[in-house]
């Protein structure tokens, strides 16, 4: 268990949480959400004692251990991947290690005999003996194969770098498990894993996340970090956003009757709690909603910005037609023989466990890079529109304010045609004249998505759409290509994203490419 008392924290002048009160119960997992910037990580940070309060305590039973995902895998460069894994439960750790050098020793003494004996039972009552095997469970789980276990972490791939690390987190079961973004980077795969091994666990887990389905799957209750205040709701990120806005129309709703009112959210409490798996955290998040009440539920204050893609004219039968790409980086194949055609009404998920083969592909069909091999032909009624990863070079000119740099995009160069855009896309008064060199990763990938919006494109290529996004922003966007007339091709881990947008699945390698016209869950042969 682990309790917040009064916590306040204030960053100069700005109050970034005020008398915050929470106790975290084993056997829960919340997801903590807000607006980029809010504090998400700063509130881990607290927990996790590498940040200081200014008021209040957190306490925490000694016996109980806590568990961190660490986000600098250069600290662990010199070590073996599966010690680095181990490392995560110190205890276990410290006692392994004093174990080998006192056996390594030349002159081993009586006392080095003695310590050698309690350094046994240690080991033993810590469950050293199973360490290993533990170690390469969860490495496996993660996608991580057998035969980097033994090697160090400096030699492995960066994307395994990350999986090694929240292997070491999740390492040992901790009592109190904190995780800032567990799902960044994973392969569809991974992730799936992930959440089916926290549905399990008896911890009390604390996560950040602006993965929806990851919230949705793993969450028992949400920690909504708004307005300097950290408030604490039962259920899982649907059940959270769609309550609170259903509280909201009920409050504006002035004539209607309270009893009405009880009657509607009552039963919107019912659907959702009776949709439960058999997983601890599920049948937990079943318990919970089963007890709330009318005054549990409160009005959600978020806003949400508008997005919209309206393409100028209609695509026509011919789309896209690739034959025979390939691609190489430093040597290393990323994708061979890559051969399909889009089709109208497509919406295509590229989910390769590869990520840099799917950006690779992207970025040879937007025109940036050229292939090795292979060809690709757009139809001439198709204007594309790229949203890229990496952003950095729409943003060089630091002395271009937004409304600015949006209107070179845009036909409509007015000042007032601007602003409204921008204050649709959550940009208002002075933030509009605001250089582009101060905007944060979450406010460049709005103003590419405006960029997008502005372009009248029926083809969308999509690389890491929800990248730096918060929920709020993620969700809008969602809705936008759910509606969409036209075609897209996109990259993402959100499984949200592919389950609910895309109607075919390509999946990329190095000497394969598979495609299907299917959903996620018909490829995968999984359900949601």
């Amino acid at each position: 268990m682990l309790s917040v008392n009064n916590v306040s924290l204030n960053f100069g002048k700005r109050k970034l949480f005020d008398e915050v009160n929470i106790t975290f119960v084993p056997g829960n997992c919340y997801g903590v959400i807000g607006a980029n910037g809010s504090g998400k990580s700063t509130f881990l940070k607290i927990l996790a004692g590498e940040l200081e309060q200014n008021t209040g305590t957190i306490e925490k039973d000694p016996a109980e251990r806590l568990a961190v995902l660490k986000q600098d895998h250069f600290a662990f460069n010199e070590y073996p991947v599966i010690n680095t894994v181990i490392m995560g439960h110190e205890k276990l750790a410290r006692v392994m290690q004093e174990r080998e050098e006192i056996y390594a020793k030349q002159d081993f003494s009586d006392a080095d005999g003695l310590r050698a004996a309690e350094l046994e039972n240690e080991f033993s009552e810590l469950n050293g003996w199973e360490a290993e095997s533990q170690a390469a469970v969860l490495l496996k789980g993660l996608g991580v194969s057998d035969e980097r276990h033994h090697s160090h972490l400096k030699t492995i791939p960066d994307i395994d770098k990350v999986k090694v690390l929240l292997a070491q987190a999740l390492f040992g079961n901790p009592d109190i498990l904190l995780l800032d973004e567990p799902t960044n980077h994973l392969d569809l795969a991974s992730v799936v894993w992930l959440e089916n091994f926290i549905m399990e666990l008896s911890t009390a887990v604390i996560v950040v996340s602006h993965d929806r389905h990851f919230l949705n799957k793993v969450c028992t209750h949400i920690v909504d970090i708004d307005f300097g205040k950290v408030n604490l709701y039962t259920g899982n990120y649907d059940f959270w956003k769609e309550s609170s806005e259903l509280a909201l129309q009920l409050k504006r709703e002035s004539n209607k009757k309270m009893e009405d009112k009880r009657k509607d959210l009552e039963s919107f409490i019912q659907r959702f709690s009776a949709n439960a798996s058999k997983a601890r955290q599920a049948t937990s998040r079943k318990k919970l909603l089963e007890k709330l009440t009318l005054e549990d539920i409160v009005p959600s204050t978020r806003k949400y910005p508008y997005i919209m893609f309206t393409p100028q004219r209609e695509t026509g039968k011919d789309i896209l037609r690739a034959e025979n790409l390939s691609k190489t980086s430093d040597g290393i194949p990323l994708f061979s023989g890559v051969s399909f055609t889009l089709r109208p009404g497509d919406k295509a998920a590229l989910i390769s466990s590869y990520e840099a083969s799917n950006t690779a592909l992207l970025e040879v069909l937007s025109g940036n890079a050229r292939p090795d091999q292979g060809s690709y032909t757009w139809g001439q009624t198709i204007t594309p529109s790229y949203l890229p990863k990496d952003n950095a070079s729409f943003f060089i000119d630091n002395s271009v304010n937004l409304i600015d740099w949006l209107r070179f995009f845009s036909e409509d160069k007015g000042e007032e045609f601007i602003r409204g855009f921008l204050g649709r896309m959550l940009f208002s008064g002075d933030e509009t004249l605001k250089s582009v060199s101060v905007l944060s990763g979450g406010e460049k990938v709005r103003c590419m998505i405006s960029r997008m919006m502005l372009s009248g494109a029926n083809v969308l290529l999509l690389d890491g759409p929800t990248n730096h996004l918060d929920l709020e922003s993620i969700a809008s966007f969602n809705e936008a290509l759910i509606k969409f007339p036209g075609v897209i091709l996109l990259a993402t881990h959100d499984l949200r994203f592919i389950q609910t947008v895309a109607n075919r699945i390509l999946d990329i390698g190095p000497d394969f490419c598979i495609d299907r016209s299917c959903t996620y869950e018909e490829y995968s042969g999984k359900k949601p």
